[in-house]
């Protein structure tokens, strides 16, 4: 369907690919990986045909739709969420018009004489309507906005009025809705919920076009995928297998040449050392031409290109006493819509409480009111002894002072560290270099949640609490984060829509239900196994 030939490709200075090959075949569902920046969006584009390759030839068979969702979204305003779903759903969206458009003119006196005409083309059009199954279009786009979340409410509510996360999930609906032959996504899991991300794992497991798409959530990648093409330093790299079995294959191969590499290393050391020594003495002058022409013959072997991962320790957190929050008969409410009624929630030293419910269910408002961010109508909250406390909420990423500098940002909130350790400190969360120079006001999501947290984690807190604090992270960072807290010897409250750092990081489950709250000893993966479900929402 869709063939990358030797394809090159530069964005001004940086070299993106050379002689890259690759191909998207019928059915086929494509992760796309590769570090920040490697050029998966551009590749998107290629396809698309926004941009075109510098050498080598990009291939899509005739009559291929192809669906888009980019991070870059647009202007939407002036019509109903349903409206803006059905309008952006493709050829039957644009016939749908056509038909509106020949409904208007049958009715219209001014244009009797070409009513023959007219009728000819109403016919033709709604065969083709009828073909793409259009009839249903407005059903389809309701149950796809409801397996992504909105409201029957927002569904009928004027789409201009959506923050930035839900106009994401109406550029999503547009492009599902749409059923192309191809899909294109990049980064559809970003701004979901964990129900949203469920549903749209089931939909796009029964896809039966092709599939290409990047996604930060390894788990939704995982039950997704067969198959993985990596952008790495130019070239594409295809791995047949799930993400699991790629990152398998791919430490095998970096380990196998790290060996071939040491061992070409060792074998000319010693050459070169049989050359320095005997270069002098004319007895062995035929021995060393012999092995410097040997050595200009050899090829030699490169050691494996290093993924810049590095590694945060938590120093050490002072220890708090063994109560460290406790929610007595809590009550709180937003206007008429009550969020809890009596509320009892304890949470003692070094447990891992995960925080789930569906939207509204008050997670976040739960989170505020163990951080003391908001307080109870009725009711008391009371934080144990020695605690000392950290809070990442998504506001965390405002605060930022916009002219300000990385380092100057980590520099203001410890002014007694020493440059070199806040350097380190920097690069472990993704800053090295330059980096540390940029203004917050031009970082990306993803590197002000970096920011943001590397900026908590410094002077270690007792009792951290975290909402989404994956949110905007690649894999790597999320790797490096959940390595970093798996050993971290304090307290957590969290609320995450990511499953894997849901299972790694949990040892006790907080559900928030309509029916009411339970609480289950053991992490995230017996919470599964004992409900059956793997998250409230989706419960029959």
């Amino acid at each position: 369907m869709i063939r990358l030939d030797s394809i090159g490709k530069q964005n001004g200075k940086q070299i993106v690919f050379i002689e890259a090959s690759a191909t998207l075949l019928k059915g086929e569902k494509i992760g796309l990986v590769g570090p920040n920046g490697a050029g998966k969006t551009t590749l998107f584009r290629l396809i698309t045909g926004e941009e075109a390759p510098d050498e080598g030839q990009v291939s899509v068979d005739r009559g291929i739709t192809i669906g888009y969702f980019s991070q870059d979204v647009g202007e939407m305003a002036g019509q109903s969420v349903l409206a803006a779903v059905m309008d952006g759903a493709g050829p039957v969206s644009t016939i749908a018009a056509e038909l509106r458009a020949l409904e208007a003119a049958m009715v219209d006196p001014e244009r009797m004489d070409e009513m023959d005409a007219i009728i000819e083309r109403y016919g033709e059009v709604q065969g083709r309507f009828e073909e793409l199954d259009g009839y249903s279009l407005e059903g389809r786009a309701s149950e796809v906005l409801a397996g992504l979340g909105f409201s029957q409410e927002m569904i009928d509510g004027d789409v201009g009025k959506l923050s930035g996360g839900w106009k994401m999930r109406v550029a999503l609906a547009r492009i599902l809705l749409m059923r192309p032959d191809v899909m294109l996504l990049d980064e559809p899991s970003n701004h979901l919920d964990i129900e949203s991300l469920i549903w749209l794992e089931a939909f796009l497991k029964n896809f039966d076009g092709a599939l290409m798409m990047t996604s930060h959530d390894r788990a939704f990648m995982n039950r997704i995928v067969t198959k993985v093409v990596e952008i790495d330093a130019g070239a594409l790299t295809t791995y047949s297998g799930d993400y699991e079995f790629y990152a398998q294959q791919r430490a095998l191969a970096e380990k196998q040449q790290q060996a071939q590499f040491e061992r070409q290393q060792a074998m000319l050391a010693k050459e070169i050392a049989f050359i320095e020594r005997f270069k002098a003495r004319a007895s062995h002058a035929a021995q060393v031409q012999s092995r410097v022409k040997k050595l200009d013959k050899i090829e030699r072997v490169e050691p494996p290109r290093r993924r810049q991962t590095v590694a945060f320790d938590f120093p050490a957190p002072p220890r708090s006493g063994e109560d460290v929050v406790s929610l007595k008969n809590v009550h709180k409410s937003y206007g008429p819509r009550i969020i809890y009624e009596g509320l009892d929630f304890h949470v003692r030293r070094r447990e891992r409480w995960a925080v789930m419910g569906v939207n509204g269910a008050g997670k976040s408002t739960l989170l505020k009111l163990v951080a003391g961010e908001t307080v109870p109508d009725d009711g008391t909250v009371a934080r144990g002894g020695s605690v000392k406390m950290a809070y990442f909420a998504q506001h965390a990423m405002e605060v930022l002072e916009g002219e300000s500098t990385v380092f100057e940002t980590l520099e203001d909130a410890f002014p007694q560290a020493g440059q070199g350790s806040l350097r380190t400190l920097a690069g472990c969360f993704g800053f090295s270099g330059d980096d540390v120079e940029k203004r917050c006001r031009v970082l990306s999501g993803g590197e002000k949640a970096r920011l943001a947290m590397a900026r908590m984690l410094y002077d270690p807190p007792n009792f951290l609490v975290l909402d989404e604090p994956t949110n905007h992270l690649d894999i790597a960072t999320k790797e490096m984060l959940i390595a970093a807290l798996a050993n971290y010897e304090g307290t957590m409250v969290f609320v995450s829509h990511d499953r894997h750092f849901l299972a790694a990081l949990s040892n006790r489950v907080l559900e928030l239900t309509p029916e009411g709250v339970h609480q289950y000893g053991g992490g995230y993966t017996e919470y599964v196994a004992r409900t059956g479900q793997e998250a409230p929402g989706l419960r029959s």
